[in-house]
């Protein structure tokens, strides 16, 4: 049996078609058929979009709709600044071990007291470092003088164990090698600030502080070991080696010398991101620093989300802002339009003012680090960041099991 002849081309379809025909018109040679023409519904397209226009494979980003998830981001609440409630003897050290492998896990976590304790931790160094420039005075303890030394130190083992030559793209072996002599050099490490007192903690600080520079076995960095980072400070709080009038100093001190040694580290030794999201994610190895940058550039005169276009403006004021320290960093490691490598930052530069892009950070970090089971199955729970403290609501009073203090909105 015959076939039907092709359709004819969109634009040769007929507007209109009063009655149905038996016959129809050869798209070759203009003669009648005997094969009645195509459905109606096919020929004058009014339901449907005309054809898609064609988009080359590195196209600039286009704003996709919203999903559930992206909805749920935006109607959630703003993370609140929270006291870090410090603890008293009797301590009780512990060997910090993984507790999370499951989405209920997840939920467990997010009902717990110390989740929130933890994300009101880094609301409030947010805020110690709201409106200010890196280099702006703050109060910087003799703790915080000598992590920033022991970083320093870190940094200078890059320096004392080169690269190797090696055929692949990623993942230079020699990191392994840091990474080992940090391990071995924790404890004496953490001992130059920790009081006498409180020396039995290293048992549980260490390993965040290990945690917080990479994985070596597979020699990867992601905004896991950042958050690594962040809790190894959060236990640095809880034991009141870091009080709250060093937080300004925390991120403008000891987090800046932090993301500079880790930068230095993802190229010298060619780290993978860790479970990056690729083209779609904020950035391939961090997070944290645009939250505190976002911070830094609220209510600023003249710079505007916008301004991360701006080449002079990163150029002559990332030494001041952590926002734009991470704009040219990524614009300096990947090639081609800054849409196409970084859609989601292209998009936040949309934002109207710093203080939208500041509590929208805060809130994706919540639902795309802190809830995301990848990330936060490898997370420790020990003394001191506790597993099980779990605030209840089935009573009038607020029940509060294994913490000594409530802790208190701002």
């Amino acid at each position: 049996m015959e076939s039907p002849p092709p359709r004819p081309p969109l634009e040769e379809a007929p507007q209109t078609h009063p009655q149905p025909s038996t016959t129809g018109t050869c798209c070759k040679c203009g003669g009648e058929t005997t094969f009645a023409p195509p459905p109606h519904s096919l020929t004058s397209w009014p339901d449907l979009s005309s054809p898609p226009t064609y988009r080359p494979s590195r196209a600039p980003a286009i704003n996709l709709p919203l999903n559930n998830n992206t909805q749920a981001i935006i109607l959630s609440p703003v993370p609140r600044y929270q006291k870090v409630p410090t603890i008293t003897p009797p301590f009780d050290f512990q060997t910090p071990i993984k507790k999370i492998t499951s989405h209920d896990d997840i939920r467990k976590f997010h009902d717990s007291l110390t989740s929130k304790n933890f994300l009101g931790f880094i609301v409030a160094l947010s805020e110690s470092i709201r409106a200010h420039k890196i280099s702006d005075p703050s109060h910087e303890s003799p703790t915080i003088s000598v992590i920033v030394s022991i970083i320093e130190t870190l940094s200078l083992w890059i320096d004392q164990i080169p690269p190797v030559q090696q055929s692949s793209r990623y993942g230079n072996i020699s990191y392994r090698t840091w990474h080992e002599r940090l391990t071995e050099n924790a404890e004496s490490l953490m001992l130059q600030f920790v009081p006498d007192d409180l020396k039995p903690s290293t048992v549980e600080i260490i390993p965040y502080f290990t945690d917080s520079f990479g994985n070596p076995r597979r020699i990867d960095y992601g905004t896991g070991h950042e958050t690594n980072f962040a809790a190894w400070l959060y236990c640095l709080a809880r034991m009141g080696i870091v009080k709250e009038e060093d937080y300004q100093a925390v991120v403008a001190r000891v987090f800046v010398k932090y993301l500079d040694l880790m930068r230095k580290l993802q190229l010298v030794y060619c780290l993978e991101p860790a479970g990056s999201h690729g083209v779609w994610g904020l950035d391939d190895y961090h997070f944290l620093p645009f939250i505190f940058g976002s911070s830094q550039l609220i209510d600023h005169k003249y710079m505007k989300p916008k301004s991360i276009h701006n080449d002079d403006i990163l150029e002559n004021f990332s030494s001041e802002y952590m926002y734009l320290s991470c704009i040219g960093f990524i614009k300096k490691v990947k090639k081609g339009p800054f849409a196409e490598h970084s859609p989601l930052l292209d998009d936040i530069s949309g934002v109207p003012n710093w203080n939208k892009v500041n509590s929208g950070m805060l809130k994706m970090y919540k639902a795309e680090v802190l809830e995301k089971v990848p990330i936060m199955q490898h997370f420790l729970f020990g003394g001191l960041i506790k597993w099980n403290a779990i605030i209840s609501y089935s009573s009038e009073n607020l029940c509060v099991s294994d913490l000594t203090c409530l802790v208190e909105p701002f």
